[in-house]
């Protein structure tokens, strides 16, 4: 439980999860003037396995790079986690809590090195993403593709020749490095990973002190579109390694579902109730639908 010292941030120590962490300190210290924050930088398995040898759903997918600062919170090293929600699988961590969604940034792909239409018939497209891959074959089958791997900086130099990299709107929004996009792919047929675009803070679930001052910095409606697209992919279960995509904006939910057999697919956008609890029933009951269909 919180004490008296200062309120330990554990945080990858990427440049985007340190920017990101840093800004949830200093919303933290806006709503608790006064309220001593520190960061704890912690190496995951994710952060340890950068090359582009190694694509990222081989070394575990979701997960990869939280499970290791999660641990730090369960061990009493840090009071807090802070991810990219997109980041974190749908099943919640035993014994954690998740105390607040930030403000959601822009929760678009976007294209760096070319705009789509540009892209010459068989072009190289990087990109370690099962997702993306999905829904850049669908809508231009002559692409080629290729693993991306490392730190934004380092991605942003890996632009193939006459082709394009894609990359998360929001990793390049908290950065400063907007300027490099060439083409924002429109989310109603790319449609972003369940969580894009959004900051997870985690904290244990016996804290009472700390869970009551992190929801100070929570935003209810992005919690409110998040946890629908996470009820929509927890339905799929930890086993689906098919490519998905939700994104839960204006009362409505697009998600998109790709086959084992590319480019056979699913893209379903629905109304949600205005309940919160149906509008989670409804998610769960669309994944359901959309992948028998699949079946």
């Amino acid at each position: 439980m919180h004490g008296d010292g200062p309120l330990r941030l554990a945080t990858r120590g990427s440049a985007q999860a340190r920017t990101q962490a840093m800004a949830v300190a200093e919303a933290l210290t806006d709503a608790h003037p006064g309220l001593p924050v520190e960061l704890v930088f912690v190496e995951t398995l994710g952060d340890r396995t950068q090359t582009d040898e190694v694509p990222l759903h081989t070394i575990g997918g979701l997960g990869v790079f939280v499970k290791e600062v999660q641990l730090a919170v369960l061990r009493g090293d840090a009071d807090l986690a802070v991810h990219s929600a997109k980041d974190l699988p749908s099943a919640m961590t035993d014994g954690l809590h998740l105390a607040a969604f930030c403000k959601r940034r822009d929760s678009r792909d976007a294209l760096v090195g070319s705009t789509l239409a540009g892209l010459p018939i068989g072009a190289t497209v990087a990109t370690g993403s099962v997702r993306r891959r999905a829904q850049l074959a669908v809508a231009r089958p002559d692409l080629r593709f290729i693993e991306l791997r490392g730190n934004i900086h380092t991605r942003l130099g890996k632009v193939p020749p006459g082709g394009a990299i894609v990359m998360a709107v929001a990793a390049l929004e908290v950065l400063g490095l907007t300027d490099r996009i060439d083409d924002y792919l429109p989310p109603d047929r790319f449609v972003p990973s369940p969580g894009q675009g959004a900051v997870a803070v985690e904290c244990r679930a016996d804290d009472d002190s700390t869970i009551e001052i992190v929801g100070s910095i929570d935003d209810p409606t992005t919690r409110r579109s998040v946890e629908v697209e996470r009820a929509f992919l927890a339905e799929l279960g930890s086993g689906c390694s098919l490519p998905v995509g939700a994104h839960a904006q204006g009362g409505r939910l697009t998600a998109f579902l790709g086959g084992a057999d590319l480019p056979r697919h699913v893209l379903r956008t629905i109304d949600l109730p205005a309940e919160h609890d149906l509008a989670l029933t409804r998610a769960a009951e669309l994944a359901r639908t959309m992948h028998s269909r699949l079946a």
